[in-house]
């Protein structure tokens, strides 16, 4: 997968206003925590996360996307009238249907004639959004597209949260499942793609690679069940440590693929962005690809995992903080749970 005529425009974010630490989490869940004889400090111990963020209750993930969406198209000063796709990312939506992207849409300005649908491909949503958008612009089909998405975690690490709480049967063992969705957080980001012919700042998306081991389909496994808990909060079952190494053995291979594609070398890549899991997740990633920790732009410390936001959120902020030098070559590595992997490279002009 190659593009000659796809810039990355801009990159917007915004992070949520309430801020959750792990040790707030770890004292509501003390009476569990005594139960079971667990060590205080053990969530962030294990994940790395000392902090998450989360909106408002009851916020809807549309209402956030449109204002990180109009923020993107504002920053890119692409006029609104020539955009011809929004596309919507995130694992979190407004309903099942009409899809999140006709409210943003409707909020954003851009014109009635553009693309406008979701894309769901659990956390890779955004970054999947955007190999689709930069496909329709080296087609010749738009000349310029948003992709946004945002996760709204509350409900998750909130239901999670009580579940531990009332169900006194839990074993050590049965918590191992649920573990996962204490680390969840909330954010947005959008990315906007033009054809080279518009752009200003001439950072070339240059293409990429994708793989799926739909094997591990079952490692990961979130949505809704009344039967078991009772309420409508969303859910989430994962076998953290299977999904960890398979996921970075599917990623082993789709950064060959990726290098073959972009005709790189380790040596050619001079900053990384990575999905925000955690830090073993981090780190054991980036020694099984063999590039330099130093590379990455972390964040998942204070703001936990944000799903298909984790990794265009960091892009973002990563930018804002000078990561990013004129002139790098610039590495995307994304995971999801399917499992799916894609990845991309900029060259950051």
């Amino acid at each position: 997968m190659q593009y000659q005529h796809v810039c990355v425009e801009a990159v917007s974010y915004s992070l949520p206003p309430h801020q959750v630490t792990s040790d707030e989490i770890e004292e509501k869940l003390a009476p569990m925590y005594d139960r079971l004889g667990l060590p205080a400090g053990r969530l962030e111990l294990m994940t790395g996360i000392q902090e998450r963020r989360f909106y408002d209750p009851g916020t809807l993930p549309g209402a956030i996307s449109a204002e990180t969406a109009s923020k993107a198209i504002e920053q890119s000063g692409i006029n609104p009238q020539l955009f011809g796709a929004l596309i919507h990312g995130s694992v979190c939506r407004d309903q099942l249907e009409p899809a999140t992207a006709t409210g943003v849409h409707h909020i954003a300005g851009v014109p009635d004639s553009a693309f406008v649908f979701d894309v769901s491909n659990a956390c890779l949503g955004i970054l999947s959004g955007m190999m689709i958008l930069a496909n329709m612009i080296e087609l010749g089909q738009v000349k310029a597209g948003v992709v946004v998405g945002t996760e709204v975690g509350r409900n998750l690490v909130e239901a999670t949260m009580d579940y531990l709480l009332s169900n006194e049967e839990l074993s050590r063992n049965d918590i191992k499942s649920e573990f996962a969705s204490l680390t969840i957080g909330s954010g947005s980001a959008a990315i906007v793609l033009c054809d080279e012919k518009l752009s200003r700042t001439g950072r070339k998306l240059l293409g990429g690679a994708c793989r799926a081991d739909t094997s591990s389909h079952e490692l990961c496994a979130g949505g809704v069940d009344t039967r078991k808990h009772g309420d409508h909060r969303p859910r989430m079952q994962t076998n953290s440590e299977a999904l960890l190494h398979a996921g970075i053995d599917l990623a082993v291979q789709t950064w060959a693929d990726t290098k073959l594609a972009l005709n790189w070398q380790n040596q050619d890549v001079d900053k990384v962005f990575t999905h925000q899991v955690g830090k073993a997740h981090r780190k054991l990633l980036l020694d099984r690809v063999e590039l330099d920790l130093d590379l990455d732009y972390p964040t998942v410390q204070f703001l936990g995992n944000t799903g298909a936001a984790a990794l265009p959120m960091a892009l973002g902020i990563g930018i804002e903080n000078g990561h990013l030098q004129a002139g790098d070559n610039v590495a995307l590595l994304g995971i999801g749970s399917g499992l799916n992997s894609a990845m991309l490279g900029l060259h950051w002009a």
